[in-house]
């Protein structure tokens, strides 16, 4: 890994969060000197994400960004997280980190690993038959969401809530919805941040998953981003369970990161 990808990583988690709050009709951003804000005003904590804008290396810097943060969602009514990369602390403060967020309400809820590819490798298999449904109404917004939540074991309402708005899926936007029978089994969103691909809301139900089914999803996304963008390096933020398949598809690991979520709602 080198510092420049370490940066891009992380500036694409905040650069997809950013275009998923202003997309939300209540959600907005706000950038301060130590904290990247971006808040969906949502019930599900996790489209309320707070993030470093640099590197840190004292503990005061640490806490003095995420006593930024908590100041703002303090305000309101729902849950949030902190995400952080390690290699943006100082090595002593690393194993300082989970305690200093703790003592402000805030606990480990999830582990992705961040990860990029120039383009993909050619599938080592035959993909998967899979009807394939592209993001362009009611319907896609709602599968998306759907398919989301029900990883995630979230209800369908607060799922909704935060990923089936029309402004998240405007021109920096490109998602396919893969059915089954007629209904939604995979999902897959590709966001334009900063010249670079984010693939976002990879997501299979229970009974459809180890069958091929996010991978197909994923190229056809993928096909589409650089039909419309003329864009083929990708980056993404996979979790234990999702980051095999990303690599049998050519992505390579950069670094990690933890979500802390708020007592108020984790993850």
């Amino acid at each position: 890994m080198s510092r420049t990808e370490i940066d891009e990583s992380y500036a694409q988690f905040r650069g997809a969060w950013r275009l998923f709050a202003l997309g939300l009709p209540k959600g907005e951003v706000v950038e301060r000197a130590d904290v990247f804000i971006t808040a969906g005003h949502v019930s599900w904590a996790l489209m309320n994400m707070a993030f470093l804008t640099r590197p840190v290396e004292t503990e005061a810097q640490l806490e003095h960004a995420v006593d930024s943060a908590a100041r703002y969602f303090e305000q309101g009514p729902h849950g949030w997280a902190f995400t952080l990369t390690p290699d943006w602390l100082a090595p002593a403060l690393r194993e300082r980190a989970d305690a200093l967020l703790a003592a402000r309400g805030l606990k480990p809820g999830m582990a992705t690993t961040g990860m990029v590819a120039d383009r993909l490798l050619e599938p080592v298999r035959p993909l998967a038959p899979i009807d394939l449904r592209p993001v362009r109404d009611e319907w896609g917004y709602n599968a998306v969401a759907d398919v989301n939540a029900s990883s995630y074991d979230m209800p369908q309402a607060l799922g909704r809530e935060a990923l089936a708005a029309p402004g998240i899926y405007g021109p920096e936007s490109r998602g396919f919805v893969g059915c089954h029978d007629g209904a939604p089994a995979a999902s897959t969103v590709a966001l334009r941040v900063d010249g670079i691909v984010y693939i976002a809301l990879v997501a299979t139900l229970a009974e459809h998953r180890r069958k091929g089914a996010a991978e197909v999803v994923l190229r056809r996304t993928l096909e589409e981003a650089k039909q419309a963008w003329g864009l083929e390096r990708t980056v993404l933020h996979a979790t234990e369970a999702g980051a095999p398949v990303y690599r049998r598809m050519g992505y390579r690991d950069v670094t990690s990161f933890c979500s802390y979520f708020s007592s108020a709602k984790e993850a």
